[in-house]
């Protein structure tokens, strides 16, 4: 039934593309902390222009949060006007009442995270951000490292960590601004913390304080509310997919600034 196979040969195909892969993650145009629901629309949009685009997640599985929804229940609501970017994804949903939908996070996060693969985002799982890199006053590159790395007694583990470079770093890790709370630490950064639930005043804010936090790094997703203090939002995505989307836009206008710099 099924084809001869020399068991060495399985052992080959993993490693030699793996390790090709990861060659080539070393060096990106943009590489983007959490496969989050902000992480995988602005990686998405950036591959699908022609960007070299690394997704660093420290689980073994992507879509952060989409996956339970609220209180453990597999549904996801959205508001309008987010409800466009569903319809272009092909992701089902129901209008429950005038501007408010819902749908299955199986359906939502599967089909984010497939669309960011097709449009060729490079992933990089159960890997963590141990710092980031950099030089000149400028954020180029994260430090990583194996996530196991972070389970093990010091005692028997000192595994020094890999450099990635890139043009620009985007915080989508979440609660967690991983990239975000490291530049706080050093004085760079102020970081205040996510504020009390607000759905119709946290989303609008998100959106609207997405962007540039450091030279080279910017944020969405929940990075940006607990940089901001912005009032969190509970069990709605919308602000996530449209921060997504305008933290892609906003990279790659700084892409073409550099790419016009590099020009002259």
């Amino acid at each position: 039934m099924f084809s001869p196979i020399e068991e060495k040969n399985i052992s080959r195909a993993l490693i030699s593309e793996y390790y090709a892969q990861f060659i080539e993650a070393t060096d990106s145009d943009v590489l983007i902390i959490g496969s989050g629901p902000s992480g995988l629309v602005a990686g998405r949009l950036l591959a699908k222009e022609g960007y070299r685009v690394v997704i660093v997640e420290r689980n073994n599985y992507l879509g952060g949060g989409m996956w339970i929804g609220g209180f453990l229940m597999n549904k996801a609501t959205m508001r309008a006007p987010t409800d466009k970017m569903l319809k272009e994804l092909n992701i089902p949903h129901k209008e429950m009442t005038k501007g408010l939908f819902v749908c299955d996070t199986a359906f939502f996060a599967s089909r984010l995270i497939h669309s960011a693969c097709e449009a060729g985002v490079t992933i990089l799982s159960m890997t963590i951000v141990e710092d980031v890199i950099v030089k000149h006053k400028k954020v180029c590159g994260l430090v990583i490292n194996s996530t196991p790395v972070t389970m093990l007694p010091k005692m028997i583990t000192c595994l020094d960590p890999i450099l990635l470079e890139s043009k620009l770093v985007i915080d989508a890790s979440g609660h967690d601004s991983v990239a975000v709370r490291l530049l706080s630490k050093r004085g760079l950064l102020t970081i205040k913390g996510m504020g009390a639930l607000d759905v119709e005043v946290s989303e609008d804010l998100l959106v609207e304080k997405t962007g540039n936090l450091f030279p080279g790094l910017l944020a969405a997703g929940m990075s940006v509310s607990e940089t901001y203090g912005l009032p969190r939002m509970g069990p709605t995505f919308g602000a996530m997919l449209l921060s997504g989307e305008k933290v892609a836009k906003l990279a790659m206008q700084e892409l073409q600034g550099l790419s016009c710099q590099k020009a002259i």
